[in-house]
């Protein structure tokens, strides 16, 4: 016997709830067949013209709807908030756990039987993902893929990895300001998201490797009519998984982020990926920790794409995209159930690799043991990492003096002094950028070169902080110490003229300063006042976890699948 639909107890009532809840949808011009039983599938959209990444998503929405239709479902679409990665202030992962409870709540409040989730610019994936495991319903993803390559001049440019090479070209004296003006144009040609492999393309590559998609979602360029035909497909899917009884938890489990983690690894996917699966295993109730990032160390990196390599998304797509990833991958692969209802290795079933400048074979590869390094030390008892496909190789065991900025606008407004004390050897500090103190953790990481450095022709060096960077930058970043200067971590007691030591390989991340001074500089330490005391931001700040945690809301973590009982009339 089928266990009753979830929708019927909003539109299978004889009763004054179930006239209220039917009538009022018929104003949209639903026959009273749409309501004989059959799954009522929410379509749960991040379209908006500030989220220029999600801004082909109409498109992708109406045609889930038409293959919902075809199996027979109801399709009913509804907003959430969208987050637009390159408009918001402070910074968009401010609010991705505030998306995460929009997403969870309208999921639970309104009858429906399977979701939808229409997303794609970097916290709109995790955040969907996250409110979507909460409820726990039959769930699946379509992405709204990657821009056309960008161009300039001739030549293919890449989305934020160009950006920081141009700026940094400018401020040496390498490129004029006209033509930096110049490239901006061409550097986003269409909708879609960054069209290297930044955290948005990562997240979408991570949601296909982990069975939560159809295959082939993650490269699929936004303009390119298989994605449509795809979401077309994803309808008629989300209505077999509802009859299937196939809830996202049965694909939320400890295989399937393990996968997601060599597949990061093998794309020289973002570091961004760090924090959003730790908060989406936390609310599926996966135990998931900075350790489990370690399985991947030894993975090759196979993906040739900006900014670990020189190609972009649909350079990858031609190539066979994830598909053929996932057969390089095959021997390391953890068997894992998808939204298909098999195996994950059915995803590569098949695939072929068209371009092997693209993407690389397993046993001979672009970079060898390229995956992301977890470090610890007294500088980081609680974990940062490094992406080393991304960093200068002769700068991953480095020891050197640090000079500290205090806050951003310190760096900002001392970067690019001519009497900054500091060389190519220096490891730059910055504190006040974490979960809590910026608030938000935003992508600053990867600070700017100094100005007196980067006219010498340097374009690394080491730089430490509790914050982010975008999926799209490179460098020798060490990110996400925890925990943060604000919550009183140890990267709070960090003075210029220290000396910090980097051993990426063997995982370390040590202040050289000795027990006592340090113990007088804490008894000493006073954290900055907040940045906000009201609304939303307070509560952020109040109630965030530390990056090793995911930085979700700790009220947040878990589930509750309970029915909703109560009526509101």
């Amino acid at each position: 016997m089928k266990k009753p639909r979830r929708s019927a107890a909003w539109y299978g009532k004889n009763d004054k709830d179930g006239f209220i809840h039917r009538s009022w949808m018929k104003n949209q011009g639903f026959p009273d067949h749409a309501f004989d039983g059959r799954p009522i599938i929410g379509i749960c959209n991040t379209w908006s013209e500030l989220t220029p990444c999600n801004s082909g998503l109409r498109v992708l929405a109406e045609a889930v709807k038409r293959g919902v239709w075809e199996a027979g479902g109801f399709p009913v679409e509804f907003p959430v908030m969208s987050l637009g990665e390159t408009q918001m202030k402070p910074t968009a992962m401010l609010f991705r756990n505030l998306l995460a409870m929009d997403v969870e709540e309208s999921i639970r409040a309104y009858g429906i039987d399977g979701v939808v989730l229409l997303g794609g610019c970097d916290k709109t994936t995790p955040g969907q993902l996250m409110g979507a495991a909460s409820v726990d319903l039959p769930t699946i993803v379509v992405s709204s893929g990657p821009m056309l390559n960008g161009k300039y001049r001739g030549q293919d440019i890449g989305s934020g990895t160009d950006v920081w090479k141009f700026s940094e070209a400018v401020r040496a004296g390498e490129m004029t300001l006209k033509d930096f003006m110049g490239a901006e144009s061409g550097m986003s040609r269409s909708a879609g998201v960054c069209m290297t492999m930044g955290t948005a393309s990562t997240m979408a590559s991570l949601v296909e490797a982990m069975g939560l998609s159809l295959p082939t979602n993650a490269a699929l360029p936004a303009v390119d009519a298989r994605r449509t035909a795809l979401a077309h497909l994803t309808g008629k899917r989300i209505v077999e998984m509802v009859e299937e009884d196939l809830p996202l938890s049965q694909i939320l489990q400890k295989p399937n982020f393990e996968n997601a983690i060599l597949m990061n690894a093998a794309a020289g996917g973002s570091t961004n990926a760090v924090v959003h699966l730790l908060a989406l295993a936390g609310r599926a109730g996966v135990e998931l920790t900075l350790k489990d990032f370690e399985i991947a160390s030894d993975i090759p990196l196979l993906v040739n794409c900006m900014p670990s390599g020189k190609y972009l998304m649909e350079d990858f797509c031609y190539a066979g995209g994830v598909p053929a990833v996932l057969a390089e991958l095959r021997g390391s692969l953890r068997k894992a159930k998808t939204v298909l209802g098999g195996d994950i290795a059915a995803y590569a079933d098949g695939a072929e690799c068209f371009n092997r400048d693209v993407i690389y074979p397993f046993d001979a590869p672009l970079k060898p043991a390229a995956g992301l390094r977890v470090l610890r030390g007294n500088l980081a008892p609680d974990g940062a990492i490094i992406k080393p496909s991304a960093a200068s190789d002769h700068l991953l065991k480095h020891e050197g003096r640090a000079h500290v900025f205090e806050n951003i606008e310190d760096m900002k407004a001392t970067i690019d002094s001519p009497d900054l004390d500091v060389d190519e050897n220096t490891i730059l500090v910055l504190k006040g950028c974490g979960p809590k103190g910026y608030p938000g953790m935003p992508e600053v990481g990867n600070m700017p070169i100094p100005r007196k450095l980067v006219e010498r022709g340097v374009r690394d060096m080491i730089r430490v902080s509790d914050a982010r960077m975008s999926g799209t930058a490179y460098g020798t970043v060490v990110l996400h110490v925890a925990p943060e200067a604000q919550a009183g971590g140890p990267l709070a007691l960090v003075r210029t003229g220290d000396t910090i030591r980097l051993d990426a390989r063997a995982g370390v991340l040590d202040l050289l300063v000795d027990e006592a001074e340090l113990a007088a500089r804490r008894a000493a330490w006073v954290a900055d006042a907040p940045h906000y005391t009201r609304g939303y931001a307070k509560l952020y700040i109040d109630h965030v976890l530390q990056a090793n945690k995911g930085a979700d809301l700790d009220f947040l973590v878990g589930k509750d699948t309970r029915p909703v009982t109560r009526e509101s009339h």
